[in-house]
């Protein structure tokens, strides 16, 4: 016979008395009273079952560090195992209870203003636009690690003044009234924001007005060096050369292509080669006087001589792509109708459809898409109407179309992503949204963008919410190139990705970082998680992957041998120190500091990241190792036990450190490495309860063994995102199924998408209750 359930724990006074305030009084009330407030914590003022669901996440916080041994704090006599089990045991009996009598609870969803990416993502999608036109928007603010929470996307001046900028170039670019064919031009591209060390790449999209010839132009300038120019335009290599630049002497190198009206990258990259024999028997030797300029240099100040080097590099600076050009067209052809044209024009073209009955219909068709829904009669008198006074005060049919379509781009309808409350002022009247709000909420989820034609046409039918047709929608969403933006948006902001381009690894310590190894290192990942979501794999492999994708430099940076060309591929890691993306370079090289590495960033990056369970910030005043302020000397490790013996610092720093020094091996930019100022690097650690690790192999065992913690902290990081809300206590019903159904279904990453589109917080929604907006 199959064994019995174990009942719950019983709730009453008793039961608590013996469970929890009993295990209080014993271990945690003589820090955590009403006179010490120990961290700002009292769990004396509990008495029972009611006053600790009342402050629920405070005690799920509790019960998880002391099950993970972090409490009582390290030196202090620990409870014993079934003490432990008995709290835990009692306290989550209450919370299952709890949860089971809540009401389901879709939570209320603020209008969504439409952020940066998302209005460039849906302009492109709607009028097939070649250009960025958020581009110069204010920077859109973030709240719980995203930047499409719609609580905090509020609307400046600013921003509406570039609502209508962006509208009118838009339309301009969308609806072209001159047909001339463009008189050839010169087009340059120079980063002169960007450090010159950083410049072996060089790559920028050229928008080509016309069909015909044109002349494309990379310039090289710097120091006497053996380089090798590779040229590409759309990704494809035309021409290779040999480069040695003559100082003072920058050298172009130049292409001629017959190329099509529309955008094209040119793309220029510089690697390093051997000189050849002829270039070696023409190098200059050391003179006299240079010799005796090197000895007196051997006698200077270490701070003198660097300051001598930094003029010097700044007289004669490293070999670099100075510019792109383009030149052009010769021998034009007039240039097409655009595909923007068309879009608008859907009634047709020519002179004969510049009608009143065909702008109705090219305007109510853009509108539909535009808005995300079906328009109404009232909607579109008022764009044809535009559209009317426009052509009565003189503009041609085109000229007053624009206008229609500025009127278009800055409507709230376009803006925000507005869905129909019946009852918007009544939290308890929950309801289904309907297919159009479905349509659009699971766009901006996968494809940070509109609703395509299929996806709206299925609305119309009322079809999509039927659970197979709404599961096969996500599928074939998840297959288009469109879902790339579910990895640049969610993941480049859960894994901390977007912050990669930012970073500025100290050029003395670290001479190999440049601009290939960066773009590497951000393909790397970006590829490693764009595998996991269309191949649908165990989103386990986040944490201990042994596989990834690497080109020929990122692989020499790894040690990996037989990898070779700029292409990247499919690579296993067995047999070696890497595996999941705790170990890539973006991740080790985002949670560093410009000159050392950081325990600290590694081990709270892990711990926000991994296993949802965030430090606090440090409390005020606390400085940090920073070798800018000072000399610092010895290993990260002694370092940082000087700095965890300050008091305020230990009770954070025992949980972050050890997981943080798991990853010592990889130095600032991921490298591998066993010595560390002079020393056998020491990756060992316990954890808080105790369980000891050596290394990052080790680490991630213990991280991979506690599947539904990273499950847990996925989840909740993915809904998120997806609804564009913080969670709250009734949104934890939904979490717990999505992870029990992960478990079951071999954690498979369709699963956990799957899972958010079929939970009542994404199907429903309610009016809003005081306190929220």
């Amino acid at each position: 016979m199959p064994r019995a359930a174990t009942p719950p724990p019983p709730a009453n006074q008793a039961a608590f008395d013996q469970n929890v305030a009993a295990f209080v009084k014993q271990n945690c009330a003589a820090c955590h009273n009403e006179q010490l407030t120990t961290g700002g914590l009292v769990l004396t003022k509990y008495h029972d079952a009611a006053s600790v669901l009342a402050d629920r996440a405070v005690w799920e916080r509790v019960i998880e560090r002391v099950r993970a041994g972090e409490m009582p704090p390290k030196g202090l006599p620990r409870p014993k195992p079934e003490q432990v089990d008995a709290l835990t045991n009692w306290i989550e009996a209450r919370f299952a209870e709890a949860d089971r009598g809540m009401k389901p609870d879709p939570g209320h969803l603020t209008a969504h203003r439409l952020n940066r990416v998302e209005y460039n993502n849906t302009v492109r999608d709607l009028l097939a636009v070649n250009f960025k036109p958020a581009a110069d928007f204010p920077a859109d603010d973030s709240g719980y690690g995203f930047d499409n929470i719609g609580d905090v996307l509020s609307v400046s001046p600013t921003l509406m003044e570039k609502y209508l900028m962006a509208a009118n170039r838009i339309a301009s670019e969308a609806i072209p009234v001159s047909s001339a064919v463009p008189k050839p031009t010169q087009t340059r591209f120079s980063p002169e924001h960007r450090p010159k060390e950083k410049r072996l790449i060089l790559e920028h999209a050229f928008d080509l007005p016309a069909e015909g010839d044109y002349r494309l132009r990379a310039s090289v300038a710097g120091r006497k060096e053996a380089f090798r120019i590779a040229l590409e335009l759309d990704g494809i290599e035309v021409q290779t050369s040999d480069v040695l630049v003559e100082i003072e002497k920058p050298r172009s190198y130049e292409i001629q292509q017959h190329l099509p009206y529309g955008r094209r990258v040119f793309r220029a990259v510089l690697t390093r080669r051997d000189p050849s024999p002829e270039e070696i028997a023409n190098a200059q030797r050391i003179e006299a006087k240079e010799e005796a300029d090197f000895q007196k240099q051997l006698a200077l100040h270490p701070a003198d001589r660097k300051e001598i080097e930094r003029q010097r590099a700044l007289a004669n600076p490293p070999t670099y792509l100075d510019a792109l050009e383009i030149r052009g067209p010769f021998h034009a052809l007039p240039p097409p109708l655009p595909e923007s044209y068309k879009r608008v024009f859907v009634c047709g073209h020519a002179p004969g459809h510049h009608t009143a009955a065909c702008a109705r219909t090219d305007l109510a068709h853009l509108a539909r898409l535009a808005y995300r829904r079906p328009v109404t009669d009232v909607q579109i008198a008022q764009l044809t109407g535009i559209v009317a006074t426009a052509q009565k005060d003189g503009l041609g049919f085109e000229q007053a179309m624009r206008l229609g379509v500025e009127a278009v781009l800055v409507s709230p309808h376009f803006l925000y992503r507005i869905e129909n409350d019946p009852n918007p002022n009544d939290p308890s009247a929950v309801h289904r949204i309907d297919d159009f709000e479905l349509a659009s909420r699971l766009s901006y989820f996968l494809w940070s963008s509109m609703p395509d034609e299929p996806l709206l046409q299925i609305a119309g039918e009322h079809r999509l919410s039927k659970p197979d047709v709404l599961h096969a929608e996500v599928s074939r969403m998840l297959q288009d190139p469109k879902s790339g933006a579910l990895v640049d948006n969610f993941a480049g902001q859960w894994l901390e990705l977007r912050n990669l381009d930012s970073v500025s690894p100290d050029p003395d310590q670290f001479p190999d970082f440049d601009e290939q190894l960066r773009q590497a290192m951000y393909t790397e990942t970006r590829l490693f998680v764009s595998y996991i979501v269309h191949d649908d794999r165990s989103i386990l492999d986040f944490i201990d992957g042994k596989y990834t994708f690497l080109n020929e430099r990122l692989a020499d940076f790894y040690g990996i041998p037989g990898i070779k060309g700029e292409k990247f591929r499919l690579v296993s890691l067995d047999g070696t120190e890497r595996s999941g993306v705790l170990t890539q370079a973006s991740v080790l090289t985002v949670t560093s500091y410009p000159t050392r590495t950081s325990p600290v960033l590694r081990g709270k990056w892990i711990l926000e990241n991994a296993l949802n369970a965030p430090p606090p910030p440090p409390p005020p005043g606390v400085g940090s190792i920073d070798s800018k302020n000072g000399i610092v000397s010895g290993t990260m490790r002694q370092q940082m036990e000087k700095h965890r013996a300050e008091p305020m610092c230990a009770g954070c720093h025992s949980r972050m450190d050890p997981l943080g020094f798991a990853l010592e091996n990889y130095d600032a930019i991921g490298h591998w490495r066993t010595q560390d100022a002079g020393q056998t690097v020491d990756a060992s650690g316990s954890l808080p309860n105790g369980r000891p690790f050596n290394g990052p192999a080790e680490l991630k065992e213990i991280l991979a063994s506690d599947r539904d913690k990273f499950a847990e902290c996925l989840t909740e990081k993915m809904m998120t995102y997806a609804l564009g809300r913080g969670l709250e206590a009734y949104d934890r019903p939904a979490m717990k199924q999505i992870v029990a159904a992960l478990a079951v279904n071999n954690y498979r990453f369709s699963t956990l998408i799957r899972g958010i589109v079929d939970s009542p917080e994404f199907l429903m929604g309610r009016g809003t209750r005081g306190g929220e907006k």
